[in-house]
């Protein structure tokens, strides 16, 4: 007979990535009591299969060749990495597939923790189906909060589904390089496992439906294309994928719209992701569809999630139920939904306190402004690639009476960093107001330029006062005064 155990919360939190620690840390921080539910390890995809082994796989690559395009060091080191080395500190990074560290933490900061899977089966009343095989029946005073991250989203390919392809997770977790693979994708992920597995040793076709990194600047993303080409990526854009199938010795092969078709050892799907809200029971809360998948959720600045209210399908017992990171469906980014996680605590603290009433304050500390103003994003291929904000079209289509300017990164420091430094970098003004909605930098290092446009972003710092913040001389960070002599000041 399986043990029932009742429970109860100030706030229930399901899912422990680091979103979800976030939030917990601040609720507790605000006095609350909280539990974290998780069933795989505690602090989530970041860690384990993501931000961390990600940019791990990179960082080797990059530093070789950041010492190769340097005279005098590019003499002293060999041509090849050495992939044993690299995957073993891949490992390191991701703590070797081990949470106890990440355990201690909660445990210390006074958050309890079980482990298991959670499902809403009524208002704020959790269910959790625990790994040590207890059941679990939980109740919270004031919120549950959904931070159960994101999942892979697969393409409508022809056989895709009965083969045994790689994600995300199984490409930064492999034990050895492939000596041939086909990446689906050209968007964030896509691009930097095919530059991270080429440089290891894999020769590596990369197919796109669209363009290459669409989503930024075409002059930036042209420098990622070229440095994949430069690597030996075979870069297929604007290509459809028609079918895939499995050969006798077990490699892939995959059938192009455009006719062609090409083989290899191991087969990666980075086509996007969707937030994991499936087998949560938001259907006993009213926001299940008629056919089991769940509508991407709406949630407010506060991450309160919208449907759920007096007079709703909750029973009238108020608006209680949260989501944050992925799981909002907003921002898949770690850094933002940390910062949305750290709002959305310090939010429910304060409504328990009575001290948060309505709508909260544009860039207050309990608002999640900047996942509509600010979010800065890095690609950490070689080039980097590296932009906050809003981009041109963005910018117009809000309605904003925008401007840009435009120029190749080519500075002093960029010439000492490294011989025939190639970079571009974009800011976007808006004119009425005179202040910067977003910046892009594209080139080796430039993810170090980015918070410098974050900040000017967030304090909507005046172009004529930009001026004033004179950058040290020699380095990349010149490239802010050539743009805003370009711009005319």
């Amino acid at each position: 007979m399986t043990a029932t155990i009742e429970r109860e919360f100030d706030v229930i939190v399901i899912g422990a990535g680091a979103a979800g620690e976030n939030v917990a840390d601040r609720v507790v921080q605000g006095g609350l009591t909280a539990v974290l539910v998780e069933a795989e390890l505690v602090g989530g995809e970041c860690s384990y299969w993501a931000c961390m082994p990600s940019k791990a796989l990179l960082r080797p690559g990059t530093a070789l060749h950041g010492a190769q395009t340097v005279p005098g060091a590019g003499e002293a080191v060999t041509r090849t990495l050495d992939a044993s080395a690299v995957l073993k500190r891949r490992d390191y990074f991701a703590s070797n597939w081990q949470d106890d560290g990440q355990v201690k933490w909660v445990e210390d900061t006074g958050i309890e923790l079980i482990r298991g899977r959670g499902r809403i089966t009524g208002p704020r009343a959790v269910e959790v189906t625990g790994l040590d095989g207890k059941n679990y029946l939980l109740a919270a005073r004031h919120a549950v909060v959904l931070s159960t991250g994101s999942a892979p989203t697969a393409p409508p390919v022809a056989g895709l589904a009965e083969l045994d392809y790689w994600t995300t997770r199984e490409a930064t977790s492999a034990r050895s390089v492939p000596r041939s693979l086909v990446v689906l994708g050209g968007g964030v992920a896509g691009t930097e496992l095919a530059q991270a597995f080429a440089r290891l040793g894999s020769s590596v076709t990369l197919v796109a439906r669209g363009d290459l990194l669409s989503m930024y600047p075409q002059d930036a993303a042209n420098l990622v294309l070229a440095g994949l080409r430069a690597d030996g990526v075979d870069v297929r854009l604007n290509t459809g994928t028609e079918r895939v199938s499995k050969n006798d010795d077990g490699s892939v092969t995959v059938d192009l719209a455009d006719g062609n078709s090409v083989s290899a050892e191991k087969l990666l799907v980075a086509t996007g992701r969707h937030a994991a809200l499936d087998g949560l029971g938001l259907e006993a809360v009213g926001l299940g569809a008629a056919d089991g998948k769940v509508p991407p959720l709406r949630t407010d600045t506060t991450g309160l999630v919208e449907g759920i209210g007096a007079g709703s399908a909750d029973g009238g017992n108020g608006r209680w139920l949260y989501a944050v990171g992925d799981a909002a469906g907003k921002v898949m980014l770690t850094h933002q939904g940390k910062y949305s996680a750290r709002a959305t605590g310090d939010a429910i603290a304060a409504r328990a306190k009575g001290e948060l009433h309505g709508t909260p304050a544009l860039w207050s500390r309990f608002a999640q402004t900047a996942n509509d103003h600010a979010i800065p994003n890095v690609v950490f291929t070689d080039p980097e690639l590296a932009s906050v904000g809003r981009s041109v079209g963005q910018a117009e289509k809000d309605g904003y009476n925008v401007s840009s300017v435009e120029l190749p990164i080519n500075v002093s420091g960029s010439a000492l960093h490294s011989e025939h430094y190639e970079g571009w970098a974009q800011l976007v003004v808006d004119e009425d107001r005179k202040v910067l909605l977003g910046a892009t930098f594209a080139g080796p290092d430039v993810a170090e330029l980015l918070h410098a446009a974050t900040i000017a972003v967030v304090g909507q710092v005046p172009l004529d006062r930009l001026w004033h913040a004179v950058p040290s001389y020699p380095t990349i960070s010149e490239v802010w005064l050539r743009l805003l002599e370009e711009y005319g000041l």
